[in-house]
Formats: C-alpha cells, structure tokens, sequence
C-alpha cells in the first residue's frame, strides 16, 4: 500500500533527497559546466576556465585561443560597454548549393550555435578612451568565410564610422571566401575594397588587426588594406597555407613562416601586439591618425 502522507518528493528523490534537503539540486548536472577546464594546446595541461577568461584567452605558454565575436568586443572596449550597430540582412542560398547536407542547414546549424545571423559582429564605442566603430570577423561562424553577409556587414561598419566620423578597426579572422556562395562571395573583395575607399575620402584611419587564421580572399582584400596593421602573437596569416605551398614549390618552408611575428620582421605586418595591450596601442594610433592628441594616462 502507498503511503499518501509520504511527501512525494521523498519518494522521487531516493536516499539523495532524504540525505539533506537541497543537496540533489545542489549537485545537479547543470551546476557543473562540461567546459569547466580547458586543455592547453601546447602543453595538454588542463586549464581552468575561470583563470583562462581572466588572462583573456591567453594560455600560460602565450598562446593567444581564438575568441568569438562578442568575446572580442568585450575585450576591446572600455569597460566592455558598446553600442550594437545591426547588420543588413540578405538573400539566403541563392545558388540552391548543397554539398551533401544544404547550405540554409548549415546556415541555420551555426546560427544557432553562434546567437546570431553570420560571421560579423559591429559595435560602436571607446578604445582607451577613443572613439571607433569595430567590427569583429568570428571564426567561429563557419570559419569565418567570407560571404554576401560579410560583405554587407563591413560596407555597414564603414558606413557606420563615416557618419559618426570616426575610425573603423577590423578585427580579421578567415579561412576563404564561402564556396556555398560561389562568385557571389568572391565579388565581396570588390566591394569590401570600395568602402575603405570611401572611408579614405573621408580622411577617415582603417586599422586592420590580423588574428588567427586570416587566410584566402580576406587576406587578398580588406585584411591587407589597413592604414595600419598589427596582429596578435602567433597568428597564421597568408593567401595560402603553408602545406599547399610547399606541396607547390616542393620546398620545405622557414620556421614561423606565415607567423605574425615572422611577417613583422618581413614589412608585412607594422606590429605584433598582445591581446590585452590591444585596446591601448589602437587608441595610441587611432589618435595619431585623427589629428588628436591622447588623453593623459
């Protein structure tokens, strides 16, 4: 017979329940994240998460993890406040592309994912004290490709800091132009090209932060195109990548070629920069190109 004055509770929660109330919500699943640690790719230590946030993504040994979007806007501006500026929206899959799973289903897989529309994030705010509009490309969105979306989104970044006068940072990170898209996505490097144009006519700086990867038609448009670049330690950045060149050359390649810091010593990169000293040389250099003079520290 069933004891009708037995709480039900009791009965649903077994010896747990009955221990202490309130341990079995205390040590429910959901209060423990999966991702509590993270392992150093370098090492194979295990780091925790909580201190690997606090360093910025940044492990012991150096190693600059790539961060998504929001993350590295957060980073960037003071305080981590901003003002979110909207990307335009376009048409979706417009060639009916498939590769064996359709293109809308990836679509909408890492939209889901990531929060959001595509590999662009836009904000307005203070670098240090100085104002800029920045836009973030997210490797994390399908490797950061290079689409219709993308391009839009960085033609509205640099809109954006033309009619609010103020410089435009942008923060790369690709593996190519989207194939879903075919020659659609490769007409983005045309276009992406066009608005700093615009922005130079407005006697406007574009600074370029190269983190890692920045490869293919990134790299061959708006990456390259900065009044100044500068890049994180250790970022692969090339057209390229290093096995496709050497399986083409059948030369075996220098050690850190494609490296940020192996292209600083070449010319190609003005300064690699860590992470957290970032937002202070931005606002050094977004000053000196508007005219201004930085605050006093």
């Amino acid at each position: 017979m069933v004891d009708k004055n037995k709480p039900q509770a009791e009965k649903r929660g077994g010896w747990l329940s009955r221990f202490a109330p309130g341990v079995r919500k205390i040590v429910s699943r959901r209060d423990t994240p999966d991702n509590l640690w993270v392992k150093d790719p370098d090492t194979g230590e295990m780091l925790y998460r909580v201190d690997l946030e606090g360093a910025l993504w940044v492990t012991p040994t150096g190693r600059h993890m790539r961060i998504d979007a929001p993350t590295r806007l957060r980073f960037t501006f003071d305080d981590g406040e901003f003002e979110t500026i909207d990307t335009p929206s376009v048409p979706e899959d417009p060639l009916k592309f498939s590769d064996g799973k359709p293109y809308k289903d990836r679509l909408n897989a890492a939209r889901k994912a990531a929060g959001r529309k595509d590999t662009m994030a836009i904000g307005f705010g203070s670098i240090d004290g100085t104002e800029a509009v920045v836009i973030v490309q997210d490797f994390t969105f399908m490797g950061g490709s290079l689409g219709m979306a993308a391009g839009e989104a960085f033609i509205a970044a640099a809109h954006a800091a033309i009619e609010r006068k103020v410089p435009l940072v942008c923060f790369t990170a690709a593996g190519g132009a989207r194939m879903q898209e075919g020659a659609l996505s490769l007409m983005q490097m045309a276009r992406t090209t066009l608005a700093i144009q615009e922005l130079k006519a407005e006697q406007l700086p574009f600074v370029v932060v190269l983190t890692d990867p920045t490869t293919g038609g990134v790299t061959a448009s708006y990456a390259m195109l900065g009044d100044v670049h500068l890049a994180e330690p250790g970022a692969l950045i090339g057209f390229a990548g290093p096995r496709v060149i050497e399986a083409t050359i059948r030369e075996k390649l220098p050690p850190g070629f494609q490296r940020a810091e192996y292209l600083q010593e070449k010319g190609m990169v003005d300064k690699v920069v860590t992470r957290a000293d970032l937002p202070r040389v931005l606002s050094q250099i977004l000053s000196m190109l508007m005219g201004g003079t930085r605050r006093a520290a």
